[in-house]
């Protein structure tokens, strides 16, 4: 367990980790934030004859079953997300550098290169 509390990462890639957990964490509460709006309106808009029906109060039911579970697992995966910051977005940042400095090289290589069909 003291091995997760040590960064595996070198700070420059720390730094990238936090700002790439910071992103996904304000995504995920913006899309959490939409659907508890959209509920909300929907529970607003919607007759409350229709809701006191017996299919009304399972729709409702359902609705808050819907944003409790929503809600707790979108906190669950941001404190996964946190305590594995390094090794989850770790491998992501090492793919995308490997991907940039390989198109680096292929935007660098001569145009006679890329016309034979057998070229990786």
């Amino acid at each position: 367990m003291n091995q997760r509390n040590q960064s595996s990462l070198d700070p420059e890639m720390q730094q990238r980790a936090e700002a790439m957990y910071s992103r996904d964490k304000w995504s995920a509460l913006l899309i959490l934030a939409v659907l508890w709006a959209s509920l909300i309106y929907t529970y607003i808009a919607v007759p409350h004859g229709f809701l006191s029906s017996p299919i009304g109060v399972v729709l409702l039911i359902a609705g808050v079953l819907l944003l409790v579970f929503n809600t707790s697992s979108v906190f669950a995966m941001l404190a996964h997300y946190r305590e594995d910051r390094d090794h989850i977005y770790g491998q992501d940042l090492r793919n995308l550098d490997l991907n940039r400095h390989r198109l680096r090289e292929l935007a660098l290589r001569p145009a006679h290169v890329d016309t034979d069909p057998g070229a990786p």
